[in-house]
């Protein structure tokens, strides 16, 4: 449903919505819909066989009014610039509805990960450090692992940039393994924010989560964690996907082993036998209660929003939602927490990495996730009281704080010279 749709054009309509609430000025408003850098690269490597390969990949910066920039690497064959430039936006937006003192960025690699050897992984992933290496640093743009990266390629890159620097740098990246300064909870924190704000919201609708029907799209590391832990509290969880295709039961899917025996394999969570195949699209227009995207950008599309029977869906993904089908969703009472909100868990915990390895000092998982919920649960507080200001949905409220914040930093900075 994605492939031809343009999440940039998408980003900035929803900058253009609260934009009217915030009445920005036009001058400001062109200021925040356009990105401070963006860098283009085109690398070789050389591959098992002999073969080189030059791959294309992208870092964009869009704001620095509150800090330094902050966003994942994605490694996925149909990225582009567009896409990470509204990925961005969108971290720029979640970063200050969260109230962390971070610009957004994204980086991305056209490539397929899955074709990759480790060792060709190794080096692509090392060569893209070394090119982006001009506008990455611990105190300037750290990047963070997204679609198609994780904890391992994070280490390569900080070991690159610290070979470079002439000494270690571990804050110049979040979500590193823990014995090379990564921070315990990260792996888990923002499946584990998205159940945070599924709780806030539960409550401001008059749902109980325990028994709640709960579908979730992807069971990658945001999916799978949140599908765990709604389990865990008593949700019962009838439907799930991952990159091969989606599967349901009415009765209710055993979470646990799914992840434990089948994610990951040749054949993914399918080869459980105790369920109905179904599509994507019927994942999505399953009978539930809750309704989790963490899978991709522009799942809800104008033409299968009228079909969404969730009564409340927390976004897990960035753009799962298009505003055609944003539209659709809110006139027809369907309660939607915005990804800016509900995927803020990443982030937070990456600000709490980044925090550590300055310092020098780290906290115990406890701790941890302690403040995690403190700060979602303020958070969608502050949302949900603008929604209520405002008169408007999730999605705006929490636009106009975050774009409102941003303007604020870049009125009281000043525009240089």
């Amino acid at each position: 449903m994605s492939e031809h749709f343009n999440v940039l054009e998408m980003a900035r309509q929803q900058l253009s919505i609260a934009s009217k609430y915030l009445d920005l000025d036009e001058g400001l408003h062109q200021v925040l819909a356009r990105p401070k850098r963006q860098l283009s690269v085109n690398f070789p490597v050389v591959m098992d066989n002999g073969e080189v390969i030059v791959f294309e990949g992208f870092r964009v910066q869009h704001n620095t009014s509150r800090g330094p920039t902050k966003g994942g690497i994605r490694y996925h064959p149909d990225v582009d610039v567009d896409e990470t430039t509204a990925l961005a936006m969108w971290m720029t937006w979640k970063c200050a509805v969260v109230n962390i003192p971070y610009g957004g960025a994204k980086g991305s690699v056209k490539v397929d990960r899955k074709q990759l050897s480790r060792r060709e992984l190794e080096k692509l992933t090392r060569r893209f450090a070394t090119e982006i290496n001009i506008v990455i640093g611990e105190r300037g743009d750290i990047p963070a692992p997204d679609i198609g990266t994780d904890g391992q390629v994070m280490a390569w890159i900080m070991d690159t940039i610290s070979m470079q620097a002439g000494h270690t740098t571990p804050g110049v990246v979040t979500g590193k393994p823990v014995d090379l300064g990564g921070s315990e909870g990260r792996v888990e924190a923002t499946g584990r924010g998205v159940v945070v704000a599924a709780e806030e919201a539960a409550k401001q609708i008059g749902m109980n989560l325990n028994g709640a029907r709960t579908v979730v799209q992807g069971f990658g590391n945001v999916g799978s964690v949140a599908a765990r832990i709604m389990a865990d509290q008593g949700a019962k969880v009838i439907g799930v996907s991952d990159a091969r295709g989606a599967i349901y039961n009415p009765n209710g899917l055993p979470i646990e082993e799914l992840y434990h025996k089948y994610s990951g394999r040749d054949g993914g969570i399918q080869e459980y036998k105790d369920c109905e195949i179904v599509s994507n699209e019927q994942l999505l227009e399953l009978d539930c209660d809750v309704l989790l995207p963490c899978a991709i950008s522009a799942q809800l599309v104008k033409e299968n929003a009228d079909k969404i029977k969730a009564k409340l869906i927390v976004e897990g993904a960035n753009g799962p939602t298009t505003p055609d089908a944003d539209q659709i969703l809110n006139d027809r009472g369907v309660f939607l927490v915005p990804d800016i909100l509900a995927n803020a868990g990443g982030v937070i915990v990456s600000y709490f990495e980044w925090v550590q390895d300055l310092q020098n000092f780290f906290w115990e998982e406890d701790e941890v996730n302690t403040k995690l919920a403190r700060i979602m649960r303020s958070a969608y507080s502050a949302v949900a009281q603008a929604r209520e200001r405002h008169k408007t949905d999730m999605r705006t409220a929490a636009m106009i704080i975050g774009v409102h914040r941003v303007a604020e930093a870049t009125i009281k900075r000043g525009i240089f010279p």
